[in-house]
């Protein structure tokens, strides 16, 4: 090595250092941290499998049937921007001011906003549940209740032409409805909050959570659920809410979030005999 040029020391020095820390962080490290994984976390480290398979405590899944309606039978989980795969985990990006859909034009598809899709998702739950789906800031047909204001008229911008706006008028002006395709953007935007007061239906119900794989509701969401699932199994109402209390989980560290429903885990012990 004395005798080397020191270009080629620096070269050799380069490729020890990275068989070095190939081993290191390529081999070692990873067969350590599995290691630990398996000791300590055994059944998460493998997925957390419920079941011989049927899914996985730690992913949410659908409970739906082949024509994309829910299985009245069962509970249902919250709704997923990414459709409960962990290949496309995530979010839809949306935040508190997607409240302007883009109508849909001809043999183009359109785009709901946020406040559209938690309002049409209130409806649906509603619907399934028998309760009302209604919320402020929200429609009777399920869209976000929204004006652009200009000095002359208001426009329903959610709800497109020839459907009947939710309001006649705002503020003296005539309400009308949405043209798809013309451009609104001049107008104020007013969200209107309309006469409806305490959600019958719970906030996880309509929104999606971060990650897209959550697979807890909240206890309000389970109880809301119970009288149908009881009546489509005929089992008694208090036997549901007893198994919804044996999977409920408590707080984090005891203080932190509010209990929640493991949907698997819940529907899994209906299904046994």
């Amino acid at each position: 090595m004395d005798g080397m040029p020191g270009w080629i020391r620096q070269h050799v020095a380069a490729v020890r250092a990275i068989v070095v820390l190939t081993v290191l962080l390529g081999l070692v490290y990873p067969l350590v941290v599995t290691g630990v994984a398996q000791v300590l976390f055994h059944g998460r480290a493998n997925g957390s499998m419920l079941d011989g398979g049927r899914g996985g405590a730690l992913i949410g899944q659908r409970f739906t049937g082949a024509d994309g309606k829910p299985v009245r039978k069962y509970f249902q989980s919250r709704p997923s921007a990414g459709g409960y795969d962990p290949l496309s985990t995530g979010g839809s990006n949306l935040g508190p001011e997607s409240v302007l859909d883009t109508l849909p034009l001809p043999g183009a598809r359109g785009k709901r906003s946020l406040l559209t899709q938690v309002c049409a998702r209130s409806e649906a739950v509603g619907e399934l549940e028998g309760v009302s789906g209604a919320r402020p800031y929200c429609t009777s047909d399920g869209v976000g209740a929204v004006l652009k204001v200009f000095p002359d008229r208001a426009v329903s911008v959610n709800q497109p032409c020839p459907t009947a706006p939710f309001v006649a008028s705002y503020q003296g002006l005539r309400v009308v409805c949405a043209r798809p395709g013309e451009d609104y953007a001049a107008g104020r935007t007013v969200p209107v909050r309309g006469g409806a007061g305490v959600p019958a239906v719970p906030a996880d119900a309509v929104t999606a959570s971060g990650s897209g794989l959550d697979p807890h509701i909240s206890v309000a969401y389970a109880d809301l659920q119970a009288p149908r699932v009881a009546r489509e199994r005929g089992l008694s109402p208090a036997r549901v809410r007893a198994l919804i209390d044996e999977h409920t989980t408590g707080r984090a560290l005891g203080f932190m979030g509010a209990p929640a429903v493991n949907v698997l885990e819940l529907n899994l012990a209906l299904d046994r005999p």
